[in-house]
């Protein structure tokens, strides 16, 4: 997939499972645009102990959510490396609309722009089935699904033969509140990026190479 002679931004949004971070991953090899995702620069910072990361971490330590400003803030210093100069795919921000204004902002004062924003549907049922199946050794981390991609023995690893257990994230009540904090917050963005002339709606409900290829057909036609 050719990657655009203009400095090119992706907005990928979705439901949590809606399979985002494969699929950004998957651009990022081939169009060689860089992936930009929110809980990778949290934990980037928290472990470099930044001051935005120590600044995070006291709002994430008293049990609150870190503002807008922090998070706007850690997008904006990431957008800036050489890495991102042809410009990025974003996955897991803009979250809500402070921050999607945020983000024009950002870059339209350097003469720049979202230029598609893709929004992955998944039924809720589908994104329960992905969430709550999944299992993780651990020792190292590695992911198994209880229907799609089983260990020989539900309990152990494959690889290390380390316990198996469902992370709390993928828990049925947390997942229940996830989607039901993705419709509250992020699901507006929907709108706000139709009214822009920028948003592609696509099913997500497909195997991976499906889905991929067509990202592939949207990429391509806005490239």
């Amino acid at each position: 997939m050719a990657l655009p002679d203009r400095p090119f931004y992706v907005v990928l949004m979705g439901p949590p499972g809606a399979g985002k971070g494969t699929q950004s991953a998957i651009l990022e090899n081939e169009m060689g645009l860089k992936r930009v995702a929110s809980g990778d620069l949290f934990r980037e910072n928290l472990v470099k102990g930044t001051p935005m990361g120590v600044q995070a971490k006291s709002y994430m330590d008293r049990g609150e959510l870190v503002p807008d400003d922090v998070t706007v803030g850690m997008i904006r210093e990431r957008l800036t490396r050489s890495d991102c100069q042809k410009g990025a795919i974003l996955d897991g921000f803009p979250r809500t609309l402070p921050q999607a204004y945020s983000l024009d902002r950002m870059l339209g004062m350097a003469g720049r722009r979202i230029n598609i924003a893709i929004s992955i549907s998944v039924p809720d049922e589908v994104i329960m089935e992905r969430m709550t199946g999944r299992r993780v050794c651990r020792a190292y981390g590695h992911v198994y699904h209880v229907i799609f991609n089983p260990s020989k023995d539900p309990q152990i690893c494959d690889v290390d033969g380390s316990e198996l257990y469902q992370r709390d994230d993928d828990k049925e009540d947390t997942v229940r509140n996830r989607l039901y904090v993705y419709y509250k917050q992020t699901a507006p963005l929907i709108g706000y990026y139709f009214a822009k002339g920028v948003l592609v709606e696509m099913d997500g409900n497909q195997p991976i190479e499906e889905v991929h290829g067509l990202l592939g057909q949207i990429m391509a036609s806005q490239a």
